[in-house]
């Protein structure tokens, strides 16, 4: 019912003419997927320089026409293949059940704020939006992605931030948090170091959610001072679906593993997310998309060689973001699915 798609410009041409080549095999894309009863409900599109190339995205055709009717999260975070876009789009035969908010920051509100206030504002203004419609965070907000400018000096701030929020609406290590990923990234206002999307279920109960543990690969996030699951299962009328957070080379004691080493630190998280997975009773069959993070753009071929013999049926896309941890030089996230 559900098919998650990754596109990627040609790398060639400026990046309005890729911004045309992409509209024609999108478009097609799209009249294929309305034949198979399938509808667009949410895209993520990955820039290179949102700064030069947001306001030439958002006026389009592409953007207009094709993908601006349904939800949508920009985010500068280069693609590693030189595509200076790349597109992952969900389609679905089902209505969407599922709020997608992509929360930003204007350079008025950024004003003189560090990334704590920054990450707060944004916080607040999703639990605005949620209020309005009756739904609660503990409840309904399912995923969210944290997106921090130079995170190796800002990231403290946004933990802090989320911890305290967390803690004002009772969400504890005695109950739950939510399944998350914490990474490098910016938005297109200059001044802002802090973007988020959030991805809320109206319809559901705190029992259609199970979070996931693999204590034996990895730690409780609360040992270390942050505050999100490594994964939840949300179990739905038709489907389970497996939102696997942000996953990096760790250690059930909370230690980086493999330091240095790209490939080891890549086949230690797969082993993390196939644990998690599990847990759950799915494995790494039913993953739909892989999102790769690197650190350094150098270790690109050979993650993408990796990948494309692990994975040969499951699309990824591999983005330039430096994670929380400078030792981890790479760390991706998934969604799986199991049909009921």
């Amino acid at each position: 019912m559900d098919n998650y798609t990754i596109f990627a410009a040609e790398c060639k041409g400026s990046f309005v003419e890729r911004l045309s080549k992409l509209y024609l095999t999108v478009g097609d894309f799209l009249d294929r997927e309305k034949l198979e009863g399938r509808q667009l409900q949410y895209t993520k599109i990955f820039l290179s320089d949102a700064q030069n190339q947001y306001q030439k995205l958002v006026e389009s055709p592409l953007y207009q026409d094709l993908l601006g009717d349904t939800a949508i999260s920009v985010v500068e975070q280069a693609p590693v293949d030189g595509s200076k876009i790349s597109l992952l789009m969900k389609t679905s035969s089902e209505p969407a059940d599922f709020l997608f908010h992509s929360l930003r920051l204007t350079d008025g509100e950024t004003k003189g704020m560090n990334s704590y206030t920054q990450a707060i504002m944004l916080f607040e203004k999703y639990l605005r939006i949620i209020k309005d419609r009756g739904l609660t965070l503990d409840t309904h907000c399912v995923r969210t992605w944290l997106y921090v400018g130079d995170i190796d000096n800002n990231y403290a701030g946004v933990v802090k931030a989320r911890n305290d929020i967390f803690q004002r609406y009772g969400l504890t290590i005695d109950t739950h948090f939510i399944a998350s990923t914490g990474i490098g990234g910016l938005s297109q206002t200059r001044s802002a170091c802090v973007a988020m999307d959030f991805l809320t279920f109206p319809s559901i109960k705190e029992e259609d959610k199970t979070y996931l543990k693999a204590l034996d690969y990895l730690n409780p996030t609360h040992e270390y001072g942050v505050a999100f699951e490594r994964g939840t299962r949300l179990t739905r009328p038709s489907q389970q679906q497996f939102f696997i957070s942000g996953t990096a080379s760790i250690d059930k004691h909370g230690n980086v593993i493999y330091v240095g080493d790209v490939m080891r630190q890549a086949g230690r998280l797969l082993e993390n997310i196939g644990a998690l997975l599990k847990d759950g009773g799915a494995q790494m069959t039913d993953v739909r998309y892989f999102i790769i993070y690197l650190r350094d753009l150098s270790d690109y071929s050979q993650i993408d060689a990796f990948m494309k013999k692990a994975f040969p049926q499951t699309p990824h896309v591999i983005v330039q973001a430096k994670v929380c941890r400078p030792e981890w030089l790479i760390e991706m996230e998934c969604i799986a699915t199991k049909e009921r």
